[in-house]
């Protein structure tokens, strides 16, 4: 397929993964669902087609939060290979080179393929397949799966099946559309036991997740009549629930559901990094289709989708409420 008498960017990338024969599979910091199951699956898919295929994941971020933990991680590493240089890097779901631990691994006249999803990819690899229309990176996976003429593994298919409830909000958000359901059915036809995935994902929570979130509900603030609501949780509130930085995954999505909400921000003491000098973490979410929150986090040295989005800010309490205002007032 060309567009233009060119080769097309997912033409581009198939040729990259027939032609190379050594890769390493790379994601984003703190890994999410999409993260995690576009990562496992083409490791999945190139391990199938005889490539010698690694899985990169920093130290920093395993063990991997909860409800991931029972993937298992084939021939994963913590540190750069030592044959690095004979390898083709695969980016999975990174905005920008910068949001992932592997940014080091860019060397001049390294191939690098960039797979993502994200409307504000900054097209960093040699070769770049960015689909703003999917609904999650592991529906790209899924296509050149296909492409690929491979039929998925049972691993391969829950690990991208998990990549897609996550990413879609089991279905729920605005990004859902008529490939995703394709996806899940196709997935499903493979072996993936829906309520056993919804199970792993959503339910066994551990109790530390159940207290932290009761400390975030218990201190939402709302301004300008309901239109930005906010909550924050502090070191304190960690260690006083005895959680895990990733227990706050879904803390945020009961700030957006609220009535009236446009813009929902959750703000959170990062914890256990001793170079954070006093920097939070700002996760937004869009209360309708009408705010794009990346757009808000961009101007912050953050970025993500028009409807979740997130940065990092040394800015105070108030600097960081009057920034939110302004920037809601913005595009309303």
């Amino acid at each position: 397929m060309t567009v233009d008498g060119r080769v097309s960017e997912r033409e581009q990338a198939l040729d990259e993964l027939r032609a190379a024969q050594r890769l390493v599979v790379v994601t984003h910091e703190n890994p999410d669902g999409d993260a995690v199951g576009s990562l496992l699956g083409m490791q999945g898919i190139l391990s199938a087609l005889g490539k010698h295929c690694l899985t990169f994941i920093a130290q920093r971020d395993l063990p991997l939060p909860v409800e991931y933990r029972w993937f298992e991680l084939p021939e994963l590493i913590t540190e750069p290979p030592a044959d690095l240089a004979q390898r083709t890097i695969v980016f999975l779901d990174c905005g920008n080179v910068q949001r992932s631990p592997a940014e080091a691994f860019c060397r001049p006249g390294m191939p690098v393929l960039n797979i993502d999803h994200h409307h504000d990819n900054t097209r960093f690899g040699t070769v770049n397949l960015v689909c703003d229309e999917a609904s999650c990176t592991a529906e790209i996976v899924w296509d050149l799966l296909g492409a690929l003429e491979l039929e998925p593994t049972l691993a391969v298919a829950e690990a991208l099946y998990v990549g897609l409830i996550t990413d879609t909000g089991r279905f729920m958000y605005e990004n859902t559309g008529r490939r995703a359901h394709l996806m899940a059915a196709d997935l499903i036809e493979a072996g993936v036991d829906v309520h056993d995935i919804y199970r792993r994902v959503y339910e066994d929570v551990p109790y530390g997740k159940l207290a932290l979130l009761a400390r975030g509900l218990s201190n939402v603030r709302r301004y300008d009549d309901g239109r930005l609501t906010m909550a924050a949780l502090s070191a304190e509130d960690f260690a006083a629930s005895d959680a895990l930085e990733s227990y706050s995954e879904g803390v945020i999505d009961h700030l957006r559901a609220v009535a009236g909400t446009e813009l929902a921000a959750l703000v959170r003491d990062r914890i256990g990094e001793p170079d954070a000098r006093g920097r939070r973490k700002v996760s937004l979410r869009a209360g309708n289709d009408r705010i794009d929150v990346s757009a808000i986090a961009r101007v912050q040295g953050g970025g993500g989708h028009r409807q979740a989005a997130g940065f990092t800010t040394g800015l105070t309490d108030g600097e960081l409420v009057s920034f939110l205002r302004d920037q809601l007032a913005r595009q309303t």
